[in-house]
């Protein structure tokens, strides 16, 4: 989390992401941790810091993505770029069956590998999150 990103900028991503994560689709109110504002586009690469390039993520996914823009799955050699908030519809790239988040997409797929969605205790905790009415 950078602490370059005004608090105001901040609160204004939470808001538009309706506090969940905008990878994971973790509510933020069943976190003991702050989320954190992503530069999607880190600014390593050239992304800067404005609301059109941030998005609302949760402390696991943030720190599975870093400044990662893209993966390869399996074998190929063909780079597969990740879910973008800001251009991707979610429910485009994923659906969720019984906790588990399930691609639809090659670019759903690479974000599931490279950010982990689907690691035992994150999907143990969406089915708790769903039978509570808090998850998608």
């Amino acid at each position: 989390m950078s602490k370059k990103i005004p608090e105001a900028l901040r609160r204004e991503v939470a808001i538009r992401a309706g506090y969940r994560c905008e990878y994971c689709r973790r509510p933020e109110v069943d976190s003991f941790i702050r989320y954190q504002s992503d530069h999607i586009i880190s600014r390593k690469h050239g992304g800067r810091t404005e609301l059109s390039n941030l998005a609302h993520t949760c402390p696991i996914c943030n720190n599975a993505k870093g400044s990662d823009l893209a993966t390869i799955l399996d074998d190929e050699e063909k780079l597969i770029r990740l879910f973008h908030p800001r251009k991707d519809n979610w429910f485009d790239h994923f659906e969720v069956l019984e906790g588990e988040i399930m691609h639809k997409t090659e670019i759903g797929e690479a974000t599931i590998k490279l950010l982990k969605l689907n690691d035992i205790d994150r999907i143990l905790e969406r089915v708790d999150l769903i039978a509570a009415g808090l998850f998608p």
